[in-house]
This record gives C-alpha cells, sequence and structure tokens, in this order.
C-alpha cells in the first residue's frame, strides 16, 4: 500500500446503510404513535411544552450557524 493512498472502505458518496435503517424506523415509530405522543405533549404545562417542541424541532428543522459578515470598504464616497 502506498503512502497516502486509500484503498479500502466505502465510495464517496456510498449513503450510510445503518443510518437510513434507524431513520426510517424511528420515523415509522414516530408515525404510529403520533396520537400518543400529541396527547402526552398536550398534558404538559406551557413553558414544558414549548421546551419539548424546541427539542424535538431540532431534529426536524436544520440548526442554523451563525455567520460573521465583514466589509472592508476602500473607496470614497462623494456627496
Amino acid at each position: 500500500m502506498a503512502k497516502g493512498l486509500k484503498t479500502g472502505g466505502r465510495k464517496v458518496g456510498t449513503p450510510n446503510k445503518t443510518t437510513n435503517e434507524m431513520r426510517e424506523k424511528l420515523t415509522l415509530l414516530l408515525e404510529n404513535n403520533f396520537s400518543k405522543l400529541q396527547s402526552d405533549i398536550d398534558k404538559l404545562e406551557p413553558k414544558d411544552r414549548v421546551k419539548t417542541l424546541l427539542e424535538i424541532s431540532k431534529f426536524i428543522v436544520p440548526t442554523l450557524k451563525a455567520t460573521d459578515l465583514s466589509l472592508n470598504m476602500d473607496n470614497e464616497v462623494n456627496i
């Protein structure tokens, strides 16, 4: 094996089979228990309900990363 030459493992772009299977099983579990989950959430106090929904949303809505924006303006402005 030549140094720095990758010779094994998955090909680039090959999906992770285990991850996909777990996502499908979790989706099925949630679909089959949605009404029970909704009922449990409805029984929570408002502050706990909001906290729970925010926690669940992390798995549905992608988390946005903060971006740093810096401008370097060397142009002179005349009015």
